[in-house]
């Protein structure tokens, strides 16, 4: 038959098990170290915002001279060879331009602006998937009337491959971080505890606004296109180990 133990023997062994527990307590920690992985690469594909403004004095002269420069624009990324599916207009406005005048009625207001035309603004993002194009189709876009390029972004299509190589780049400068201050603490490095990774991490080369005229240049444009740096930054938290 079992008999309870009492209770001062309860709290003796507690008592005797105490300093194995703040040991235990004492040697387990954690070390938390962020990585940083990078990967270059050229881009495959430009993605232009171009589009047509046209001024008239009436709202329908406008539209119509508008219309019809998009019109030799569509057919231009057509000859070629941009997808219909790689076409989309962005942005479309009809707009009255106002002429504001300095006088004023014989009530001493100052006189309300008139309309001096209107103006037709139609916009259109162009995905190129043939960098060796893009120069002359630049300059082609110009030359049938498209008088706004407002940015050139360069990307590449498929990016997923590029971010794993930057994640286990982020991961290993991670290890090779904690694995150095393990050895410089005389400790080893336990259980992963958590990875979590910071958003972001893709830098698009850029070229802004012109404004474009037909006839601006007899040679297509010249466009650099650089290279794209894909980054991915990682936050790793491991447990320590004593060395014993």
């Amino acid at each position: 038959m079992l008999r309870p133990l009492p209770l001062v023997a309860i709290i003796f062994a507690l008592f005797l098990g105490a300093p194995a527990l703040a040991q235990n307590v004492q040697k387990s920690g954690i070390i938390s170290l962020e990585g940083r992985g990078e990967v270059v690469s050229a881009p495959d594909m430009a993605i232009i915002s171009s589009g047509v403004v046209t001024m008239e004095k009436t709202a329908r002269a406008a539209l119509d001279a508008n219309s019809a420069a998009m019109g030799q624009l569509f057919d231009l990324l057509d000859a070629a060879g941009i997808e219909k599916r790689d076409i989309q207009t962005s942005n479309f406005s009809v707009q009255p331009q106002y002429i504001y005048s300095d006088q004023r009625d014989q009530n001493g207001y100052q006189k309300p602006p008139r309309i001096a035309g209107y103006q037709v603004s139609n916009n259109v993002s162009i995905k190129l998937r043939d960098l060796d194009k893009l120069g002359s189709v630049l300059d082609n876009m110009v030359s049938v009337g498209a008088n706004q390029i407002n940015t050139i972004d360069f990307a590449i299509n498929d990016t997923a491959p590029l971010l794993a190589k930057a994640r286990r780049a982020a991961m290993a400068n991670a290890i090779a971080k904690a694995k150095l201050y393990a050895e410089a603490a005389g400790v080893k490095l336990g259980a992963i505890v958590s990875i979590s990774e910071a958003a972001g991490g893709i830098a698009l080369p850029r070229f802004e606004a012109m404004t474009l005229s037909r006839g601006a240049s007899e040679q297509p444009v010249p466009v650099a296109s650089g290279e794209l740096t894909f980054s991915k930054q990682v936050s790793v938290v491991w447990k320590l180990v004593q060395i014993n």
